[in-house]
């Protein structure tokens, strides 16, 4: 079952807003994000579930929604992203200029045979804007991936760095921690040898070549950050500084573009 967003406003961020916290807003939002991430249509009875939240609360934000373009019910009564939430995203990104402003940095990591990413994170999972395998091409690379969780990508173990302890001790103590088996002190100790080091090297699977070892080298991008890069592939360790010197040099390029 997914966290509910009102489990995720923390205390510090309580403290920090105090009574100007909107719930119904943050229900409202909630419902959207629980339509965004599914890869098929949604009923309410269903989404109720899934974000733990009384179904005629689900069933009012979902016809709210509805209204405003940004569901829309399918012939079963069933609901899915509408043409308002594209609209949201495509404003949203050419705004921030997210791509325009990495895209050439980013094409010009793929002649080093590797997968190239970036990826924002959102909670406890990455996004992934861009994610090109070796010889794809760009247009193919972005948007291709959906809902990831943070600890099982280089990505998203980088950007947790960037959180205060408290935030991550609220997303992950004594919950799931999907590739450090539920050790919630694993994590934190990974979490701090990325803060040390300013950069994250994960060892992973292949999902083509399962019994391969592939790594993923990330760092985070902006000041303050708001995303982060990534190579991955069979990285020998020896690779790993050069490798981070690359992609410190197409961060650089990415915020100069800002």
């Amino acid at each position: 079952m997914s966290l509910s967003m009102a489990s995720i406003v923390n205390d510090k961020k309580i403290n920090k807003y105090g009574s100007q916290l909107n719930l119904s807003l943050i229900h409202g939002i909630e419902t959207l994000q629980g339509i965004a991430s599914s890869d098929h249509p949604v009923g309410s009875r269903e989404l109720s579930r899934m974000l733990d939240l009384d179904i005629t609360k689900v069933n009012r934000m979902l016809r709210t929604l509805a209204y405003l373009g940004l569901v829309r019910q399918t012939p079963d009564r069933k609901y899915t992203s509408g043409p308002g939430m594209h609209v949201l995203a495509a404003q949203s990104l050419y705004a921030t200029g997210y791509i325009q402003n990495a895209i050439k940095p980013l094409e010009s990591l793929k002649e080093l045979g590797l997968i190239v990413a970036m990826g924002v994170l959102w909670q406890d999972k990455v996004t992934y804007l861009y994610h090109a395998l070796p010889g794809m091409d760009s247009v193919d690379a972005m948007g291709r991936l959906s809902y990831y969780p943070a600890t099982l990508s280089g990505i998203g173990l980088s950007l947790l760095s960037e959180l205060d302890d408290d935030e991550i001790a609220h997303l992950y103590e004594g919950k799931t921690i999907e590739g450090f088996d539920d050790d919630y002190s694993a994590l934190l100790n990974k979490i701090n040898e990325i803060r040390t080091l300013g950069y994250s090297r994960v060892e992973t699977t292949s999902p083509t070549l399962k019994s391969s070892k592939t790594y993923t080298l990330a760092i985070n991008v902006g000041q303050p950050v708001y995303s982060a890069i990534a190579l991955s592939g069979w990285l020998p360790e020896g690779s790993t500084d050069e490798l981070v010197a690359v992609l410190q040099e197409k961060a650089l390029e990415i915020v100069s573009n800002d």
